[in-house]
């Protein structure tokens, strides 16, 4: 029995040291990062809410958070980020070539695109549903009353394959009209060319705030699509995707602990729960694990806030979009938004 209980010490051991060698391989994106100095986020070409540039080049909305928050826990400055706008045909390439380091852009999880396209998908950070919007003149009140209609929509979104799926299966017929550019199928459907516009819930919402007259339409309630968006990485290079996926899940963590930018300092310094002292970097040494300061999640919060407060200032209700936060509530206020434990 004690030659059986050493053997097994001795191979958790050799466990062990493998795991520690695994969690010090470098990684070439991180690497490259901290030599220029910031990182490259690919975000949305301009979404309201989500990602969206002001006359002046200023980068806000919730995809953007997220790449400040990334820049802080990162390298310490939630300034450190230089955003590339991509569209929906060129993302892909734009991540795969290099030229960003990871896409936060309301991009949907799909299967095909996580086992054909090399990404990975690190998370969800907000749960979205497609539907449609409509002139409130047509008196749509359900997704079957648009057949017979037009449909715009971009071309290579989940959208457009997702509406004609839809409408064949219950055989209405809908002509899809799809566009190369997003700009041109909203544009299309705002100048009367199109009956109805598909997107996300949450994209319509932006969406619908820059049309000549947003009175004038209404986002049907009913979706007739689950499509969790996320963060995107390239295969490979696992530090980095691990860094990507626990800044998000730290978000997150910090708003079920009660961890906001406004009292992050003393909750660093007095909180006695231990998950809150790991997170804040007080206990353990899980920034250093990924080759970031133990520090990474406090400089996360305490400059760009939990995901509560984010969501709140650039979707919810302190925001032009009004969004109830719905399924992207915490799931003990009955939500689907959760994050595994740090320990």
């Amino acid at each position: 029995m004690k030659v059986f209980a050493s053997a097994v010490s001795a191979a958790f051991l050799v466990v062990a040291s493998s795991a520690g060698a695994q969690q010090l391989a470098p990684s070439p994106t991180l690497d490259a990062i901290k030599a220029r100095g910031h990182i490259e986020c690919g975000v949305h070409l301009g979404l309201p809410g989500f990602s969206f540039a002001n006359d002046k080049g200023e980068w806000t909305g919730l995809d953007v958070d997220y790449c400040r928050s990334l820049a802080a826990a990162v390298l310490g400055d939630a300034t450190k980020v230089k955003f590339t706008p991509t569209s929906v045909q060129q993302r892909w390439a734009v991540l795969q070539s290099g030229q960003v380091d990871l896409l936060s852009r309301n991009t949907t999880i799909t299967f095909s695109r996580n086992a054909t396209l090399g990404v990975n998908f690190q998370g969800i950070n907000f749960y979205e549903g497609q539907t449609f919007v409509v002139r409130t003149k047509a008196k749509v009140a359900a997704v079957k009353d648009l057949a017979d209609a037009t449909i715009c929509v971009a071309a290579g979104s989940t959208e457009e394959k997702m509406a004609a799926d839809w409408f064949r299966e219950r055989n209405l017929k809908v002509t899809v009209i799809n566009f190369q550019k997003n700009d041109d199928a909203i544009s299309a459907y705002d100048q009367g060319r199109c009956d109805a516009y598909t997107a996300g819930i949450g994209a319509l919402a932006g969406q619908r705030i820059k049309f000549k007259n947003p009175e004038e339409h209404q986002i049907l309630s009913e979706i007739i699509s689950n499509d969790p968006q996320g963060p995107v990485t390239r295969w490979g290079d696992e530090r980095w995707q691990l860094i990507v996926r626990w800044v998000l899940n730290g978000t997150i963590a910090a708003e079920a602990l009660g961890v906001t930018s406004k009292n992050v300092d003393e909750m660093k310094a007095k909180s006695t729960n231990s998950e809150v002292r790991r997170l804040l970097g007080v206990e353990g040494k899980f920034g250093e694990m990924m080759g970031i300061s133990n520090d990474w999640m406090f400089n996360a919060i305490k400059q760009v806030g939990n995901y509560g407060e984010s969501y709140e200032r650039t979707v919810g209700m302190g925001s032009p979009l009004k969004l109830p936060r719905g399924a992207n509530q915490l799931w003990t206020k009955g939500g689907l938004l959760f994050t595994p434990p740090f320990q």
